[in-house]
């Protein structure tokens, strides 16, 4: 009933990182599937996968039912064994081709892919004939590791497994903190590359843990916590900060996208709330449309009504307008938007108060006014209708500018 028990609680840790990973996988899934013949996206999904599927067969529940099935004492060791050097040499393989990218052919690129992979398949086929070849007849759940760290066979295969480990841990880490440190990096990748450099800076950790409580063992001294409460949680923080940085380039892009999506939404607000009073039309969207359409259809709202509407723009209050904002000591840019928000309210108000029909048999000529600017600078126009005090600072100026130079006053209602 006690073993029972303490094997129930020492399999707790080892689901946390492994929900973890399935939620990372989770959210690379719809992507991996989408772009499936993109290799590098298939890779990670592997990757994420076969780690997964360590934890999985790491628990220490999940070794007693592997054992109980084939009913051979501790075969589950060379079975976690192979799982985690495949996981390695999976490592180190994604890094290099996400690195140098699969078109890069190089004699290196490929000479080091090659390497990786027949070392590690050797190590997995000598993990095999190393099991077989030793006498493990006691079950060991938790500390396999170091009871049978002196027993012939098994202790080669032990001391292998751990060498290849820290081998491909340490050559990824190294890869991984040159490339973060490289320039011209998306900002999510590189904190995403932290993360993964971190990760493996931590399975070091792992590994030394380990190492010292087999050593230990052989030079007589009894170290077996290291490798039973030091390792364990050790490896779940790992195996957490993998799956941070594996998520983070792609949630973080989503998450960033959505955000400037619903800030445009918003920014357009002003100028699509005016265009309604031109135009008095809406077409109903579904309750849940896309952000991404719901921008799409605003943009294209606003423009449908700015185009015939430009016909009635006073290009000369315009002019006025510009130069005013500039006089109020704003950027040309700004002073450019404000000028333009002036002149479409001025049409509005033409437009609705049924005074403008000199403009408008004016604008079909084809000497009438460019919209091209117009249509593209939206955002800023809507910006700049945010801030009605400002634009009525600068009717004011322009008006007094014309009512100087003995033009005509602006409409105004």
């Amino acid at each position: 009933m006690t073993l029972a028990l303490e094997i129930s609680e020492s399999s707790v840790s080892f689901w946390i990182p492994t929900g973890v990973l399935a939620v990372a996988l989770a959210i690379k899934l719809p992507t991996i599937i989408r772009l499936w013949k993109e290799p590098l996206l298939r890779a990670v999904g592997g990757l994420l996968l076969l780690a997964c599927c360590v934890f999985v067969f790491v628990t220490p529940s999940t070794i007693a039912w592997t054992n109980r099935v084939t009913g051979v004492p501790n075969i589950s060791a060379p079975w976690v064994y192979s799982l985690l050097t495949a996981f390695c040499g999976s490592c180190l393989l994604l890094i290099i081709a996400w690195r140098n990218g699969l078109s890069d052919r190089s004699g290196a690129t490929r000479r080091a892919m090659r390497w990786v992979i027949s070392v590690y398949s050797g190590v997995i086929v000598a993990l095999w004939v190393l099991f077989a070849l030793a006498d493990t007849p006691v079950e060991r759940l938790r500390d396999l590791d170091t009871y049978y760290a002196d027993t012939p066979f098994m202790r080669e295969e032990i001391l292998l497994y751990l060498l290849a480990h820290t081998l491909a841990t340490v050559i990824t880490s190294r890869l991984l903190w040159n490339w973060v440190r490289t320039d011209g990096l998306d900002a999510w990748l590189r904190w995403g590359l932290k993360f993964l450099g971190l990760g493996y800076a931590t399975q070091l950790v792992f590994d030394a843990a380990k190492l010292t409580a087999v050593v230990a063992r052989w030079t007589g001294h009894d170290l077996d916590r290291l490798s039973t409460d030091v390792a364990p949680p050790v490896a779940c923080l790992s195996a957490v900060l993998i799956a941070v940085g594996f998520i983070l380039p792609h949630a973080g892009q989503y998450l960033h996208d959505r955000r400037r999506v619903r800030l445009a939404h918003r920014e357009l607000r002003p100028l699509y709330q005016l265009m309604r009073t031109v135009d008095g039309h809406n077409a109903p969207l579904p309750l849940r449309a896309a952000p991404e359409l719901r921008l799409i259809r605003r943009e294209t709202f606003i423009r449908d009504v700015l185009l015939p509407l430009a016909r009635h723009l006073d290009e000369e209050l315009r002019a006025r307008s510009y130069a005013a904002a500039l006089d109020l000591g704003h950027g040309p840019a700004r002073a450019k938007a404000l000028a333009a928000a002036v002149a479409i309210l001025e049409a509005v108000e033409a437009v609705g108060g049924g005074k403008s029909r000199e403009r408008a048999a004016g604008g079909d000529e084809p000497g009438g006014p460019d919209t091209t600017e117009l249509l593209r600078e939206i955002g800023a126009v809507s910006r700049a209708l945010r801030r009605p005090e400002v634009i009525d600072a600068v009717r004011t100026r322009a008006a007094a500018a014309a009512e100087a130079a003995g033009s005509p006053l602006p409409h105004r209602r």
